[in-house]
């Protein structure tokens, strides 16, 4: 029988364990254009903590109840549609659960670059798209460039940082922790704050005394500040998360802000889905990088243990990409 997760009340502040529920899901033969799936890798990522608040987003709410989703690897066990066989390994939005059935459109082959399949769900799936195209698209960063990234340890940010330096730019990351520091240090960034360490504005000051032309935001708060304080003129700010507010409404206050004006620094705000029509261009010039792009996993085992992992993210529990193996 499959299993799948659901969420069983909507979360008040930091998830918990009783917030979710493991239940069966009723067997069902498949219809014509349908194919069914064993998930062998899943997805958690912070953005789903948004869709488990009922209210209006760019994504539905997770439901009450109702087997949650994600996105997920797996492979083709059953099929009745003639564009996908048996033993193809497909990536979907149908995780949280060991096993997904639906129509064939809903499943999409693993493109052939040479990485292991689970990279789909980090550096070469959603998390590495948000990163590139949030650099390159909406931040405009170019050769040249001094790029800050917070959150550089996770899936986005060492994505990001990896990409920035290839087009020859300068980067400074952010991460917490002396082991994470090193990590994002290794992947080539020219400097590295330990934000745990003392305040983020003066760290990044000391590593940019010249400023920085760009912003990359996966934190929010005394990060997003810090930015606006060593802004050049024309720097551009590409918003891509704000895990710090995630689990709570705290006022996240911006002593810097009124610097947007003088420095004319450009804010913008984006979603990955805006540039899934350009996923061709995407892996195209990523498999070009697929022999030198370093990635870091952390793995949790089992479906049981997929609410484990996805509340982790909101304690700096991953470095990398945070996978539930099956």
């Amino acid at each position: 029988m499959a299993r799948a997760w659901t969420l069983a009340s909507r979360p008040a502040g930091t998830p918990v364990a009783q917030d979710f529920a493991l239940v069966t899901l009723d067997s069902v033969a498949l219809g014509e254009g349908e194919v069914r799936v064993a998930n062998r890798w899943l997805s958690v990522d912070p953005y789903m903590r948004g869709r488990m608040n009922d209210v209006k987003s760019y994504v539905p709410p997770f439901a009450i109840g109702a087997p949650m989703e994600g996105g997920a690897i797996g492979e083709v066990i059953e099929s009745r549609d003639p564009a996908l066989k048996p033993g193809d390994l497909v990536q979907h939005m149908l995780g949280w659960r060991d096993e997904a059935t639906g129509p064939a459109g809903a499943f999409s082959k693993l493109p052939p670059i040479d990485v292991p399949p689970q990279a789909f769900l980090g550096q070469f799936g959603m998390p590495g798209m948000t990163g590139y195209w949030g650099l390159l698209a909406v931040a405009e960063a170019k050769a040249g460039d001094t790029v800050f990234v917070s959150a550089a340890a996770g899936a986005v940010g060492s994505t990001v940082v990896q990409i920035a330096k290839a087009k020859g730019m300068t980067v400074i990351g952010s991460a917490g922790g002396a082991a994470k520091v090193e990590w994002v240090r290794s992947l080539g960034a020219d400097a590295v704050i330990d934000y745990k360490a003392g305040p983020v504005v003066k760290a990044l000051g000391e590593a940019a005394p010249r400023g920085i032309d760009v912003y990359f935001d996966n934190v929010g708060s005394d990060h997003l500040d810090a930015a606006l304080a060593h802004a050049r003129v024309g720097a551009r700010f590409a918003i891509c998360g704000m895990i710090d507010v995630y689990n709570d409404a705290k006022p996240t206050e911006l002593k810097y802000l009124a610097r947007l004006i003088g420095n004319r620094v450009r804010m913008q705000g984006f979603i990955v889905t805006d540039f899934f029509g350009r996923a061709s261009e995407f892996y195209r010039d990523m498999a070009g990088m697929a022999n030198t792009l370093k990635r870091e996993e952390t793995v949790h085992d089992g479906l049981e243990a997929t609410p484990a992992a996805f509340m982790a993210l909101f304690t700096g529990g991953n470095t990398g990409k945070m996978l539930v193996k099956l």
